[in-house]
């Protein structure tokens, strides 16, 4: 049975950001809210985690997951990162956009793409998101909470509650944060690639 916990949106309350990193290291599935709608969220080296993931979202191994981060500079650590990819990396985080980069050896294999190589690496724009990658001083693992045949993310804490009570644990119910995902850019090519148009503007990379 998932908990549900009020938190505020733009000063969310330290113990219970405490409680939430606590859950996570534990072996927690964790909804949270982002700049973009509410994500997925385990911790990195949780194997059972990261599968009730992909058991809740029904996505095969070559679906990329999203490691979000807190800056750019753990982006560079679990990246491999040119000075052409940093800098749109830098006109455009911390903000609703995920980007496909070829993962260093810092990532454990199963989280990458099993033929490229390859994983979703984002900077969210919302406090609790960064207040909770603060507080557990790693990584997240996520995925957008969209659930199979929906067509838009869950986006209220009751709502995700009611139809995901028996597979999550915690619920970070920041109240509505949008029903709008991540635009993806594929970085790993001679120019950046359209993968999916989202709430983030396609206009720092040209493909507006």
């Amino acid at each position: 049975m998932a908990r549900i916990v009020h938190i505020h949106p733009d000063s969310p309350q330290q113990r219970l950001l405490v409680q939430a990193a606590e859950f996570i290291r534990e072996g927690a599935v964790v909804a949270l809210p982002t700049d973009s709608c509410y994500a997925l969220g385990c911790h990195l080296g949780d194997k059972t985690a990261m599968d009730r993931i992909r058991q809740i979202r029904q996505m095969d191994e070559r679906h990329h997951l999203t490691l979000m981060v807190r800056d750019l500079s753990e982006i560079a650590q679990y990246a491999r990162v040119d000075n052409a990819q940093y800098r749109l990396l830098k006109a455009s985080t911390p903000g609703s956009y995920t980007f496909i980069l070829e993962g260093t050896k810092e990532l454990p294999r199963r989280v990458l793409h099993p033929k490229r190589k390859t994983i979703g690496l984002r900077v969210p724009d919302h406090p609790v998101a960064l207040a909770l990658l603060e507080e557990l001083n790693e990584p997240l693992l996520t995925t957008t909470l969209q659930l199979p045949g929906d067509e838009s993310p869950l986006t209220e804490g009751w709502e995700i509650q009611d139809r995901l009570d028996d597979h999550l644990e915690l619920i970070l119910d920041a109240g509505h944060c949008g029903t709008e995902p991540t635009t993806i850019i594929d970085l790993t090519g001679a120019a950046p690639e359209l993968v999916r148009a989202g709430r983030g503007s396609l206009a720092p990379f040209g493909l507006d």
